[in-house]
């Protein structure tokens, strides 16, 4: 039953992105089933697989790891406010934000010393050649696994201005698609699986660039089919540089994160209240707008595997990604994992994971149009599209993670 209904999800998200594409005759379907065969090898291999499973713990394992050497940074900072038996329940802005800012630090250290390009430049290479994408593109994609919808593109610089609609395109749903590496760590400190949030990062490359091949494809030569330098940090004097760089970088980050759900979280509650004052008036005092936007986006939930019993509280969540952010829907998410079913929780976790939202667009428009002011006009044009085709990516995921729980 679960396959039957993985399969349905899939064939939904698929149709959506088919009846919004510009071109359907231009379509590759090599690019299609490529992503398709991808996603759902990687999902088999560490969400059935035993071999694979014990690969994905070990890589969970592995980055916890690595937030028990951030806290020590905590610790110090605080002097032990925050340990266990302190007495002090889970604060956010200490136990989550000050996290962000080591993730982003070592991020930082990992690309001055070439180690990330490496990675990256091995993934790309890998999906071009088994997508039949540009390399360009494609390296972009690999990059959106490990850092945000504004540096990854910073990989593929020199090539965005000569790039075809279809290439920019496919660049912006990779970062939407997507979530960075440090904010990663965000959400599994509220209490969401790591497990499914890195194996949704890793299926987010191949996934955007299948909704961007559906939504917009190639009609265009591309000029960056040629073999790509992955230039290093050249910004840092040296590794010490790189990682106060990466702090600095990540200090910003936690502040815009911090401020954002603020008021956020603030607007929401004042929302409630005058929807909960309105809707008192027809004897619907329980009216909110998460559960508005659950009954919006109920089907959806519902068509990628979620049971229908759950499906307007996940859809809710969903929708609040769209409509505000993810760190949002995973905030309001997170408390509530243990009354959901194993398969609701795997789903939605697949289905947040991403940076598609309507806030988005001008970070899109702020980042890339300042790496290629010339392409502006193009950025603004397709950041909607984008935003839909991002969407619909970490639900592809989602539908094809469903199936296998």
């Amino acid at each position: 039953m679960s396959f039957i209904w993985g399969i349905f999800g899939i064939v939904t998200v698929l149709g959506i992105a088919f009846l919004l594409s510009s071109n359907r005759k231009a379509i590759n379907f090599r690019t299609i089933l490529g992503g398709l065969a991808i996603q759902f090898a990687f999902a088999f291999a560490v969400l059935k697989w035993d071999l694979g499973k014990k690969a994905l713990e070990k890589l969970t394992f592995a980055v916890n790891d690595i937030v028990s050497y951030a806290n020590e940074g905590v610790n110090f900072l605080f002097g032990g406010l925050f340990q266990e038996g302190s007495g002090v329940g889970f604060v956010f802005a200490f136990q989550v934000l000050t996290v962000v800012i080591f993730f982003s630090s070592l991020i930082s250290v990992l690309y001055y010393t070439g180690i990330m390009q490496i990675i990256i430049k091995v993934i790309g290479g890998g999906l071009a050649k088994m997508l039949g994408t540009s390399k360009a593109e494609s390296i972009s994609a690999a990059a959106n696994i490990f850092v945000g919808q504004t540096e990854a593109p910073l990989i593929v610089r020199p090539f965005i201005s000569k790039m075809t609609k279809s290439e920019l395109f496919a660049v912006m749903t990779g970062g939407l698609a997507s979530v960075a590496g440090s904010v990663l760590i965000g959400y599994s400190l509220l209490g969401v699986p790591l497990e499914y949030l890195l194996a949704a990062s890793f299926m987010a490359a191949p996934a955007g660039l299948v909704m961007a091949k559906m939504m917009l494809p190639e009609t265009e030569k591309s000029e960056t089919t040629d073999d790509i330098t992955i230039e290093k940090d050249t910004q840092s004097v040296n590794i010490v540089d790189a990682a106060a760089r990466g702090a600095s970088d990540g200090l910003m980050l936690a502040l815009n994160i911090g401020a954002m759900l603020l008021a956020f979280i603030a607007l929401v509650a004042l929302i409630n209240g005058i929807i909960g004052f309105a809707g008192g008036l027809f004897g619907l005092e329980n009216l909110t707008l998460e559960m508005i936007l659950g009954f919006i986006f109920a089907p959806l939930a519902f068509a990628v595997g979620v049971p229908w019993a759950e499906a307007v509280q996940a859809g809710g969540y969903i929708g609040q990604k769209l409509v505000l952010n993810e760190f949002v829907a995973y905030s309001a998410f997170a408390p509530e994992i243990s009354s959901l079913s194993p398969k609701t929780v795997a789903v939605v976790s697949f289905a947040l994971c991403g940076f598609a939202n309507i806030s988005s667009m001008a970070i899109l428009l702020g980042g890339l149009g300042n790496l290629a002011p010339d392409r502006r006009n193009d950025i603004a044009k397709l950041g909607i599209r984008a935003v839909i085709a991002g969407a619909l990516a970490s639900l592809l995921s989602a539908a094809i993670a469903g199936m296998l729980i």
